[in-house]
């Protein structure tokens, strides 16, 4: 590996690894440490080039931020957690999940998309034209990386997601930049996921912490036995 993720670590029991969404940091989850930390060993990573976790000389893609999560969990001896993914985070956990099943206990995806045609247009066109206004500085800067994140990747064929075996919560907001067809799609395409459509939009995890914390404990705690539309 040639970085090491910057993380934080709070609590005991089964780990609970958070991935931050793009452009942000671990401290995007201020709202879930504290509160899943009562019952989990969470872990809040930096992905690479984000927060305070270096750039590195790797691909700056999904795949490899998926990759460098396998690396990170054979270091710290986790063969096997919980994993919530916000945004990028959240396509992170979806590519983490069918390449390494075994590592996955149960999956939660948050505002999570298979391809740039799951983002409502208004938000992702300005994206695509950034991304190639940025290209002309040169490939390697950060906006322009970032912006790739979101043209270039996750780029999930919807027959792989029939590939989970873990079980999983689709959760987004009603109002999120996600279309909701496509939320829908995805969990509907995971066999057995639980979808959660809540009121709120993109940033729920942050915005409405208290009933998003709840709904992902009521996940994890194997009693959620329906979905949930608000």
């Amino acid at each position: 590996m040639d970085i090491r993720l910057n993380y934080e670590e709070k609590g005991r029991g089964e780990p609970l690894i958070l991935l931050h969404g793009n452009g942000e940091s671990k401290e995007y989850f201020i709202h879930q440490t504290d509160f899943f930390a009562q019952r989990y060993r969470v872990i809040a990573l930096d992905t690479r080039g984000h927060g305070k976790t270096p750039r590195g000389d790797r691909p700056f893609t999904i795949r490899q931020f998926a990759e460098d999560l396998h690396d990170f969990m054979m270091e710290k001896g986790i063969e096997k957690a919980h994993i919530l993914g916000f945004s990028d985070g959240g396509n992170i956990a979806l590519i983490f999940a069918l390449k390494y099943p075994e590592m996955v206990n149960k999956l939660i995806v948050n505002g999570a998309n298979l391809d740039g045609r799951g983002v409502k247009a208004s938000i992702q066109l300005p994206i695509v034209v950034g991304y190639y206004l940025t290209g002309l500085f040169g490939k390697h800067n950060r906006k322009h990386e970032l912006l790739g994140l979101m043209v270039k990747d996750p780029n999930i064929k919807p027959e792989e997601l029939q590939k989970i075996s873990c079980e999983t919560l689709v959760i987004a907001g009603t109002n999120d930049m996600i279309r909701t067809d496509h939320t829908r799609f995805i969990a509907a395409e995971i066999p057995g996921a639980k979808l959660v459509l809540m009121p709120g939009d993109h940033f729920i995890a942050k915005k409405q912490s208290a009933q998003f914390n709840e709904y992902v404990q009521c996940f994890l705690d194997g009693k959620m036995e329906s979905n949930i539309i608000s």
